[in-house]
C-alpha cells in the first residue's frame, strides 16, 4: 500500500475530501517523524513500535575498490511488530484489528 493507497481508503471509509484525507495523512507522518527526531518512541498498540536505533562507527570497505572505509555513527528508525498485528499476519486473518 502506498501513500496515495492509504490516502484513497480514508477517503472512501472516512467519507472525507481527498484534500482532508491527504492532510490527515501528511499530520500523522509529520508528527511521528518529528517524534524520531526528537529520539521519542512511537508506540500504537496491537500494531507495533517504532525507535531509533543507534549505531556506532565502524571500518567498512568501498564494494567497488575494496578500499576500508571509516563509516560514521548514525541513528536509523526501527520498527518492531505488535504482538496482535504479528499474529493476524501470519494467521491470514482477515478481521479488523481491534487497535486502541
Amino acid at each position: 500500500m502506498t501513500k496515495a493507497d492509504l490516502i484513497h481508503v480514508i477517503t472512501e471509509k472516512a467519507n472525507l475530501q481527498h484534500k482532508q484525507a491527504e492532510f490527515v495523512v501528511n499530520i500523522v507522518f509529520d508528527m511521528m517523524s518529528d517524534a524520531l527526531k526528537k529520539d521519542d518512541r512511537i508506540e500504537i498498540r496491537g500494531f507495533g513500535s517504532f525507535v531509533n536505533r543507534n549505531y556506532g562507527s565502524y571500518q567498512g570497505r568501498n564494494p567497488k575498490t575494496g578500499q576500508i572505509v571509516e563509516v560514521s555513527p548514525k541513528r536509523v528508525p526501527f520498527f518492531k511488530v505488535g504482538k496482535e498485528l504479528k499474529e493476524m499476519v501470519d494467521h491470514g486473518e482477515t478481521q479488523k484489528a481491534s487497535l486502541s
